[in-house]
């Protein structure tokens, strides 16, 4: 008896002896012990460093969430740390691989705990565990408090995002409390006093209530009734196709109409003697080979160059080198080469290309520095290109400038007057407003729909990914500024479209199912 009584206590248990080494380092049985009925899984101390575990897990899903779904904004992130930094470097993708791993690891910690608490162990985290959980910790936190502090704005995309996913997040939800249950069943029969049992059920249950009901409270424009989606969003080519070649050069606005797209958008500047061209930035030192033909002006204004000079520069090479985009594909050699013979382009070139492809132009303008010549003639300027040298249909420009523009309407009363935010109706009908070009941030399907009644369409730039696309879609959205007209041009329906109908018996079904998954793990 004796002899069998030791064989059952120092019988090798694999599962466990893995468990426990993974989580503690603890890979002998007699390193281990069980949770007597009754008392708690584990001593004091690491009762106490368990939550920041807890704590961890929950940070980093949040941050690995929120940059996830700010994917449609990391060329930007990039820019404004080129801006800074005063190099290219896809920063964005490092910082998502990073809170993957460091996300990754912390849920491996989470489940070796569960698992532990599951077959009865004590749980008893290693001391580097402990450090790589601080670490997690502090990342994550940290990278929350700087978006919050740096890019407010990214907050009110998780809150769009959540119009798509919600209906997803809470069905992964559901399954992470069913998972759950087996523990918190083990410990609460284990338990010696009823006070210690509603400890360990009563979160339990008012969590699981909760997300039971927490649909009720969930909105999103993509779950409608059959019929009544709207037409989908023409697609406007933000400085043309900048995945697929360099922004803003010829090549760049033909990929964009070779692959369907309905408009283009762009930037203009006017150089010294008078030239609009197309330039985004301020210099010309990210998207040209300046620093070889002219090092000694690479932060100089490019609009304090003549024409000539600027005709003497690469526009393309760096689009091969520096890879502006995280999610780039391969281009063919042809492309390439392409790419590589880019210049500087004007703006009477853009406008010729749009007009005979028969696509909408919309464009900012900059206004010339100080001592430009043509500082207090910029508007007039661009007029006279538009009107007299490009040839192009006026219908086709959407005037966006709001400098001068009783002026411009009277100069070119065809052009669709373009606001760049909102306004009261009757403020944008009284300036001839046909269109407003808002940020995808202050997307809303009620005010579209507003406008829309008072025949005044909505374009909402810069929108990438395809569920940013399907909520604008959704929203009534009628066209979208994108760099990505070859990727949301093969859309044929939103994405995660769906009927109540169909959304209800999914609700009830989760809810159901989990129900029925959760009461017999606890009778078991």
């Amino acid at each position: 008896v004796v002899r069998r009584r030791l064989l059952q206590r120092y019988e090798h248990q694999p599962f466990i002896s893995c468990l426990a080494g993974f989580y503690s380092c603890r890979w002998k049985r007699y390193q281990r012990q069980r949770t007597e009925p009754g008392k708690c899984c584990c001593k004091m101390r690491e009762c106490l460093f368990f939550p920041l575990l807890v704590g961890a897990f929950c940070f980093s899903l949040v941050f690995l969430y929120m940059w996830g779904e700010g994917k449609n904004d990391y060329n930007n992130f990039d820019w404004y740390n080129y801006g800074n930094l005063g190099f290219w470097f896809l920063w964005s993708l490092v910082i998502l691989i990073l809170a993957a791993v460091l996300f990754s690891y912390v849920l491996l910690l989470m489940v070796l705990a569960m698992c532990l608490l599951a077959e009865g162990q004590q749980l008893y985290l290693h001391w580097s565990h402990k450090i790589g959980t601080f670490v997690v910790l502090g990342f994550s936190i940290a990278c929350l408090f700087a978006l919050t502090i740096l890019w407010r704005d990214h907050w009110k995309t998780i809150r769009l995002s959540f119009q798509i996913t919600a209906p997803y997040l809470h069905i992964g939800a559901i399954a992470i409390m069913v998972l759950l249950s087996w523990p918190v069943a083990l410990h609460a029969i284990r338990a010696d006093k009823k006070v210690i049992q509603v400890v360990i059920i009563g979160p339990y249950v008012a969590i699981l209530l909760f997300l039971f009901l927490i649909p009720l409270g969930m909105y999103s424009p993509c779950i409608r009734e059959v019929g009544t989606l709207g037409p989908k969003p023409a697609l406007i080519g933000h400085r043309g196709a900048p995945m697929l070649a360099p922004e803003n050069t010829e090549m760049s606005f033909q990929k964009t109409i070779e692959h369907g797209g309905d408009g283009l958008e762009t930037d203009v500047t006017i150089s010294y003697d008078g030239i609009p061209f197309l330039m985004h930035d301020a210099t010309l030192k990210r998207t040209t080979n300046i620093k070889d033909v002219y090092p000694n002006d690479t932060d100089k204004n490019a609009a304090l160059f003549t024409w000539d000079a600027l005709e003497k520069l690469n526009a393309g090479t760096w689009f091969l080198k520096d890879k502006p985009f995280s999610f780039m594909g391969s281009l063919s050699e042809a492309d390439r080469k392409q790419a590589m013979n880019q210049s500087i382009y004007k703006l009477s070139s853009f406008l010729r290309l749009a007009d005979s492809h028969n696509k909408l132009v919309i464009f900012d303008l900059y206004r010339p520095p100080e001592k430009h010549p043509y500082r207090n003639l910029w508007i007039s300027r661009i007029l006279a290109v538009i009107l007299k040298e490009s040839g192009i249909k006026p219908h086709l420009v959407l005037w966006l400038n709001n400098n001068m523009r009783s002026f411009v309407h009277s100069a070119a009363p065809g052009f669709q007057q373009t606001m760049g935010s909102k306004a009261p109706i009757e403020d944008l009908l009284k300036n001839k407003i046909v269109k407003l070009n808002l940020v995808y941030t202050d997307m809303s399907s009620e005010d579209i729909r507003k406008y829309a009644e008072a025949n005044i369409t909505t374009n909402l730039y810069v929108v990438n990914e395809p569920w940013l696309f399907s909520l604008a879609w959704c929203s009534g959205a009628h066209s979208v500024t994108t760099n990505a007209v070859h990727l949301l041009k093969n859309l044929s329906q939103p994405l995660f479209l769906m009927t109540p109908q169909q959304y209800n018996i999914m609700w009830i079904l989760t809810d159901i199912t989990s129900l029925l998954l959760i009461s017999l793990i606890f009778a078991l």
